[in-house]
């Protein structure tokens, strides 16, 4: 039998989504047979050399020498996949983009000429070819698990391209707009999340990013009625898939209000 090479990777990010992967004790056990984890910082201080079979990478690229690292791990990992927010988005730290980093930089440390940084936070994609995506802030293990159980069995990802507002409907969770006039990013946001933030009464906050093709400019006056100020708008649109293009062009060409 075959066993495949895992190896994880962390770049700018909070860890939650490695955490995740950690948090798959009795699903990780089952694959023991089949995945190898050769490299994961936050598990074990061993290292084994590439190639690798899989390749996980957490976190956006905000440093040169994050820009270099990324580059080498692509040229050794048969598949690539960014996990999480920070990976396909540019996660929160993505705000910097909006901004003067160096002027940032100047306020938070103390001799910022130590710091060396780039000027914007970038999702993976950005610099090299990735073969998948698991959204989230953090991922959803379930996701997770059958992305890595995909590539043992050689099928594809079962990666869904719909709506929130389709989970809920799946789980028959009222819609929590309609029902209680709560904002919710639902309607624009992919699915992947098993709609959990509605299920709790609250709306859900984008954090899986745009869904494909989001009709952004239909929901913003629905936002505008559940009592959401241009300020809350822009800070939700902004805040876990900031660097996201189609969030970042939700006032293009939109209608007079």
């Amino acid at each position: 039998m075959t066993v495949a090479t895992l190896a994880v990777w962390k770049f700018t990010s909070c860890d939650g989504c490695q955490l995740t992967l950690l948090d798959c004790e009795d699903e990780l056990l089952t694959l023991a047979s089949r995945i190898r984890i050769v490299h994961f910082t936050e598990a074990s201080s061993a290292s084994e050399p590439g190639p690798y079979d899989v390749s996980l990478v957490e976190g956006s690229i905000t440093t040169p020498r994050e820009l270099r690292r990324i580059t080498e791990i692509r040229e050794q990992s048969k598949i690539l996949v960014a996990i999480g927010a920070c990976a396909t988005h540019g996660g929160i730290q993505a705000l910097r983009n909006f901004a003067d980093a160096d002027e940032f930089t100047s306020r938070v440390y103390a001799s910022p000429e130590y710091i060396a940084t780039l000027a914007t936070s970038t999702p993976i994609s950005a610099h090299v070819p990735v073969d998948f995506e698991l959204r989230g802030c953090p991922i959803d293990r379930r996701q997770l698990i059958d992305t890595l159980c995909a590539f043992l069995a050689g099928r594809k990802p079962d990666i869904p391209n719909t709506s929130v507002c389709t989970e809920c409907k799946r789980r028959g969770t009222t819609c929590v707009t309609v029902a209680e006039g709560i904002p919710c990013l639902g309607p624009v946001t992919q699915a992947g999340c098993g709609a959990l933030c509605p299920a709790h009464h609250r709306g859900c906050y984008g954090c899986f990013g745009p869904m494909a093709d989001p009709d952004i400019h239909a929901l913003l006056p629905i936002l505008r009625v559940n009592g959401m100020s241009t300020d809350d708008i822009d800070r939700v649109f902004t805040t876990y898939a900031a660097a996201a293009p189609e969030f970042a062009r939700r006032y293009r060409d939109e209608p007079p209000h």
